[in-house]
């Protein structure tokens, strides 16, 4: 370190989609990530560099993008017989999506990005990627996989590993074509010192459960194994200890100031699945439901026999390694001196279905009066004091075209909106300040506010939520579909463990 009292580098962060920002269904505004949103908290805002991936609004998919061109030409909804020309337009954005990001690694809008970002989050990394993935076995991967072009599969086949590309070494430098989150880190530490280094893994060791609707236990194997190799949708937690633990190891030794992590969320609660009980019934529900199936199929369509679903029991389950995980986090981050900021706790506060419609933890001040002066977003009160925002789907008011339920997580069904992003940097803002971190500033929650267009200016299609749904999980098995195995399905598998990478 070239200086010991005063590290170049202010912030920098090894993690998967919650800290690159990925939402709607893609990584786009990186500038909105809580890491971001974090930075900008320090005068003057120090340096902070990380990719952009502004071309075609994203990759692999931007949802809410997507959903402004459809709204742009069909208005509130969308009729059976205009089903096959809405199907061709969603067939062609998507194919031109998908033939930009595959059809060869470009440089994004950084051509002077010559050293690594401090941000080196990439969406779908599992522990084990921060010291296994590289630029060059990105690329390699990428080449020897043919990429599928027809009807039937129309996102990026390797949205994930281009991801990763362009993360680790956006220069294309041979210096880097070998080096992984860790080294980039590392490369850091050594160029000045870095003063807060955030660490955000393990959801992917655990996601693929809610995305994929399966429980599949991880394999010894598995922990060596390359990411497209890899079986499992849940880790054992004997499995998360020890690869949790060879983290913590080699993010330890990189050297920096502090080092802060947090728990793992339940993955349960965000609304990527539907919960629904075996007589249809709702009213007065609090704690777990009988199935939980895909997030387009309501009550009264699902059937056991034939929607994919998780049990009561594997949502209990899920929810109970979790805890073993946060256990695990606790504990390892009290041997190495890290912080352990409570995302799990804050999540699960406001998840107003499982707690019977009551919060459990308030929202931040500033927040609530943001929300209050904001005219897309003022009539989101109870009370006064307390926003109609929680954990269920996003819901838009017909007649107001404003948003009346939901507001923390986006349409992918699994991330944050903007919004999100800002009130996981509170938290994180609250446990570094309790633990010595000093900030010159509040967050800028009328800057996030104004920024959340899926909140403060949603597309007017989602008035009609179930059928929109259904048009977008349309499978091969319907007449109309162009875009066969259904969008939100192939959106799922890339979700996924085991399809994320594959």
């Amino acid at each position: 370190m070239n200086n010991k009292s005063q590290p170049k580098h202010k912030l920098a962060v090894i993690g998967d989609s919650l800290s690159q920002g990925f939402n709607n269904g893609g990584i786009y505004r990186t500038d909105l990530n809580f890491p971001a949103l974090l930075a900008d908290c320090w005068e003057p805002a120090p340096p902070f560099d990380q990719p952009r991936f502004t071309a075609q609004a994203g990759i692999p998919l931007n949802l809410e993008v997507l959903l402004r061109g459809l709204s742009d030409r069909y208005g509130e909804s969308i009729e059976w017989d205009e089903y096959l020309p809405a199907l061709s337009h969603l067939y062609s954005t998507l194919r031109r999506v998908k033939r930009y990001w595959e059809g060869g690694l470009k440089p994004l809008d950084q051509p002077d990005q010559t050293t690594p970002y401090h941000n080196q989050s990439v969406w779908g990394f599992a522990m084990n990627d921060a010291w296994m993935v590289t630029d060059r076995l990105s690329r390699r991967f990428i080449k020897t996989q043919p990429e599928t072009y027809s009807i039937f599969d129309m996102l990026p086949d390797h949205a994930m590993y281009v991801t990763a590309s362009l993360v680790l070494n956006p220069s294309f430098n041979e210096q880097f074509a070998h080096a992984t989150q860790i080294d980039n880190i590392r490369h850091l530490q050594e160029k000045g010192g870095i003063e807060n280094l955030i660490v955000t893994m393990g959801h992917n060791n655990i996601i693929g459960a809610v995305s994929d609707l399966k429980f599949v236990f991880s394999r010894e194997e598995d922990l060596d194994e390359f990411p497209s190799r890899r079986k499992y949708t849940v880790y054992r937690p004997e499995h998360f200890e020890q690869e949790y633990r060879k983290l913590a190891e080699k993010v330890s030794d990189i050297g920096a100031e502090r080092i802060i992590t947090q728990t793992i969320p339940y993955v349960t609660i965000p609304p990527v699945t539907r919960g629904v009980n075996a007589d249809k019934s709702r009213e007065g529900h609090t704690g777990y439901f009988d199935y939980y199936t895909r997030f387009w199929v309501w009550d009264d369509d699902f059937n056991p026999d034939k929607h994919p679903h998780l049990t009561k029991d594997e949502a209990i389950t899920l929810d109970q390694h979790v805890d073993e995980y946060n256990v695990i986090i606790r504990e390892i981050a009290d041997e190495y001196g890290w912080l352990v900021v409570p995302l799990n706790r804050y999540l699960s506060g406001f998840a107003r279905r499982r707690l019977g419609g009551k919060l459990r933890i308030p929202f931040p001040d500033d927040f609530v009066a943001a929300m209050n002066k904001h005219p897309m977003t003022s009539h989101l009160f109870e009370d006064r004091k307390n926003p109609r925002f929680s954990t269920d789907y996003l819901r838009i008011n017909r007649d107001t075209g404003k948003v009346y339920k939901g507001g923390i997580f986006s349409l992918d069904g699994i991330h944050p909106t903007s919004i999100g992003y800002g009130l996981i940097a509170h938290v994180y803002k609250q446990a570094m300040e309790k633990h010595g971190v000093t900030f010159d500033k509040p967050l800028n929650w009328k800057r996030i506010i104004a920024n959340d267009t899926l909140v403060t200016d949603p597309p007017y299609l989602l008035v009609e939520l179930r059928n929109l749904l259904r048009f977008l999980s349309l499978g091969r098995q319907e007449k109309l579909s162009v875009v066969g195995n259904g969008l939100l399905n192939q959106l799922m598998n890339i979700f996924s463990a085991r399809s994320s990478s594959s």
